[in-house]
């Protein structure tokens, strides 16, 4: 099975900003993910929205990515969320017994 292509789409609005993941969040991507991530919120962007619909693949090392995102839009008086996880994220969110603190 071809690994879908890796990607990161924002949409802005005022004091928030949804991102729309595709592909496999792991090692190699992960860096991408965070460093998008957090200059929305330097942006003034304090409501994250992660929409990982299309999201195959979720290593550790995202999920630290999205437990960082979570602690540094908290500590700014906003908000992360994450809406429709595909069905893998929503594993392993639940493995590690996050999704109830994530996906909203």
């Amino acid at each position: 099975m071809k690994d879908e292509a890796f990607t990161v789409t924002e949409e802005k609005n005022p004091g928030a900003s949804k991102f729309i993941v595709k592909g496999r969040v792991n090692v190699d991507t992960a860096d991408v993910l965070l460093f998008k991530l957090e200059n929305a919120l330097k942006d003034g962007q304090i409501n994250i929205i992660l929409n990982m619909a299309q999201v195959e693949y979720l290593s550790s090392i995202g999920i630290r990515v999205l437990l960082k995102m979570y602690k540094q839009a908290l500590e700014i008086g906003g908000k992360f969320n994450i809406e429709r996880p595909s069905e893998n994220v929503k594993n392993v969110l639940g493995m590690s017994a996050l999704d109830e603190m994530l996906v909203k």
